[in-house]
């Protein structure tokens, strides 16, 4: 085994310093990726019209685009320095495969970034209109190749394919890079948290273009950028309802227990119902018969349709995939963890074999690893029931996500009607709940990505590499102190950022 003795403190710490690391990386991406695109379509109206007003507009939110960019990528490199201090068995596991993606970012993406990041600031009146639109464009084409091939990295997490593994090294490495590129798991995260990020920025244009004529400020300003953002959030929110769509749908073939523990489903059914509204039985667990909802309204026969495009088909619930279910063909983690530990052994023996020059001895190890290496990671599993990911935390942030998903499409079309109608200012109640939504718009991200991480738990790598072996054989002591430095530099850093952007608010487009 590659790691022998277990210290869960560590591993808790770790995921504690990770999770804090991601979610506040998670503040600056999504705004950033919309944003992007909004100030390239604020741009494109000023080239097309000539009117300097676009131009004023364009260039407010084009610096509050900058700040909040800057902050991004200053926490997107720590992440990227904790999978080799908390996380270096990971690293050394599967940095093969998950350097590639990272590789490519750099090398693509943030050359695009850089290259134009400088001309889109510092190029009005030095480079002709043309060119500076392209390079805004760019700028926005740049930051959205990032989160593709981050989302990548972290799909194939999600769904490992097109690798194998390699028992000399005891490491996975890559076998196609386009199976990797274009698996559907990749697709379904890029495609989905590209479009809420876009979703998110359009509130934060609609929130503060709210703010300001609450406030009686650059109306001019304030009504044409909702007319633009509500467009975009209207047509983004489409996207995103097809894009979570798909991204369960996924999840139903490749993390059926990430599925059940989102839907609160312990009990496999078919014809299964999708809980609309539901308080979950907090002492609920996978073996005993206690219902799981203390109160839940379900649309019957929807979680069926949505999870396998077939009405009345079987949906596996909690219970099903740790103790399996015969009749449906689920074999239980129970028997995956027997698989698994068979070829712990086997590797082990292999690895021995290999060290004394045991040629048959190494090959008839390597035949028995071979049949039982996809339940690999099983094997270092104490229990069935560690292959459940934390229930309530999942199934609440997925909810609220949902909930929230399906109000902005109504809070944009409200948005868009009355500003069309110009009547938009007199509509105080609208222009609250614009601010407000605001931070509708980060909370439903953010549990977003609660869902994806959380309810993949305790996966570091899906069924091959669970993260109490992925960890750095650190100590608790040392993960704990530097999570606090880090709690601790996150909070100037959020506290610098909102003094920035709201200073810049309050400013206005009056200096440009």
């Amino acid at each position: 085994m590659l790691v022998d003795n277990i210290d869960l403190a560590m591993v808790n710490w770790a995921r504690a310093q990770f999770a804090l690391t991601a979610m506040f990386h998670w503040v600056f991406v999504p705004l950033t990726l919309g944003l992007s695109f909004l100030v390239a379509f604020f741009e494109s109206l000023y080239v097309r019209t000539g009117n300097p007003e676009w131009k004023r507009i364009t260039r407010f939110w084009m610096s509050l685009f900058g700040i909040n960019f800057a902050i991004g990528v200053a926490t997107g490199i720590i992440l990227e320095f904790e999978f080799g201090t908390n996380w270096s068995n990971y690293s050394w596991m599967v940095g093969d495969i998950f350097g590639a993606p990272l590789a490519v970012e750099g090398i693509f993406a943030f050359f695009i970034e850089a290259t134009f990041f400088a001309v889109m600031f510092f190029g009005w009146d030095r480079v002709s209109k043309g060119f500076h639109l392209l390079s805004t464009w760019l700028v926005a084409i740049g930051s959205n190749l990032s989160a593709l091939w981050i989302l990548v990295a972290n799909g194939w997490m999600q769904y490992p394919v097109g690798m194998a593994f390699n028992p000399d090294k005891a490491r996975f490495e890559m076998q196609s890079f386009w199976e990797v590129l274009f698996s559907p798991v990749a697709v379904s995260k890029f495609t989905h948290a590209t479009t809420s990020s876009f979703q998110l920025a359009a509130l934060f244009v609609v929130g503060v273009s709210s703010w300001f004529l609450l406030t009686g400020r650059h109306h001019t300003l304030a009504k044409r950028s909702i007319l633009v953002a509500s467009v975009f959030g209207l047509l983004s929110s489409g996207f995103v309802a097809f894009t979570g769509d798909e991204a369960a749908f996924t999840d139903a073939r490749v993390q059926p227990m990430k599925l059940a523990a989102f839907e609160g489903l312990y009990q496999g059914e078919r014809g299964a119902g999708l809980t609309a509204i539901g308080i979950l039985n907090p002492a609920k667990a996978p073996a005993d018969d206690q219902d799981p909802f203390l109160v839940a309204v379900k649309v019957p026969g929807l979680l069926s349709l949505l999870a396998n495009r077939e009405p009345g088909s079987f949906v596996p619930g909690i219970r099903d995939l740790i103790y399996g279910n015969p009749a449906e063909g689920i074999v239980g983690i129970d028997q995956k963890i027997g698989r698994g530990r068979q070829a712990v052994s086997a590797l082990a023996a292999y690895t021995a074999a290999t060290a004394a020059g045991e040629a048959a001895g190494r090959a008839a190890a390597l035949t028995a690893f071979q049949q039982h290496q996809d339940f690999f990671g099983y094997g270092f599993l104490a229990s069935p029931e560690q292959a459940v990911p934390p229930v309530a935390l999942t199934f609440y942030a997925f909810h609220v996500m949902v909930a929230l998903g399906a109000f902005f499409p109504v809070l944009f079309l409200l948005f868009l009607v009355w500003t069309m109608k110009d009547t938009i200012a007199g509509k105080h109640w609208l222009l609250r709940l614009g601010v407000i939504s605001i931070f509708l718009g980060y909370l439903a991200s953010q549990a977003g990505w609660i869902v994806a991480e959380v309810g993949r738990q305790p996966w570091a790598i899906q069924n091959l590499l669970p993260v109490t072996v992925a960890r750095s054989n650190l100590t608790a002591g040392a993960v704990q102190t530097t999570f606090f430095l880090f709690l601790a530099l996150f909070g100037l850093l959020f506290l610098a950022e909102i003094r920035i952007m709201l200073r810049r608010i309050a400013q206005g487009p009056a200096s440009f």
